[in-house]
């Protein structure tokens, strides 16, 4: 069933599978138009690295079908579960903020269709069209918002599964020296 549903959105033309992107619902038509110029159809397979923490961040993908984790790697060198995203969700928004690093690994959990576009080229479309950026800026500030509370409720998970914080305990000989940073 899941590859009828990828098969049956790739058949539609670009145009529309941009205009119909949740992510992008309420851009005007001529955002829109900019938009599908920069677009390519992506594909993924089950396993398939998508992006990886560390490394330089010159894309981003509009999710159309599948599933997608988030991982980050973990204070063992393990990968946490940040996030699981899917049909409708943005992946991938550190190609518009200096320094152009990802902070999370993305990978297939199942096959997975996705509108690709290139980083270097969306911010050109912004610098000239602002109100493009402003439009863009909204919804990936929206979608860091969300992926910065599944970070720090997985950091909390982590944490209460024994492991503790000691709290900073500051004594007379050391508050002189924090005073300093007042």
């Amino acid at each position: 069933m899941k590859t009828k549903i990828n098969t049956a959105i790739e058949t539609e033309p670009l145009a529309t599978r941009v205009a119909l992107h949740p992510f992008l619902a309420g851009m005007h038509r001529t955002q829109l138009t900019l938009l599908t110029d920069c677009a390519i159809a992506a594909r993924f397979k089950t396993g398939e690295t998508i992006l990886r923490e560390g490394e330089f961040a010159n894309r981003c993908y509009l999710i159309e079908a599948g599933k997608v984790v988030l991982e980050s790697v973990g204070c063992l060198g393990e990968p946490l579960l940040i996030e699981t995203i899917g049909a409708g969700d943005l992946l991938g928004w550190s190609w518009m903020f200096p320094p152009y690093v990802w902070h999370f690994t993305a990978r297939a959990i199942e096959p997975t269709t996705a509108i690709f576009f290139l980083g270097t080229i969306l911010r050109e479309y912004c610098e000239k069209d602002h109100s493009l950026g402003y439009e863009l800026l909204k919804r990936i500030s929206a979608v860091m918002v969300k992926r910065l509370q599944a970070a720090h409720k997985q950091m909390l998970s982590v944490y209460s599964q024994g492991t503790s914080l000691e709290p900073l305990i500051v004594g007379p000989e050391r508050e002189q020296d924090l005073s300093d940073y007042d």
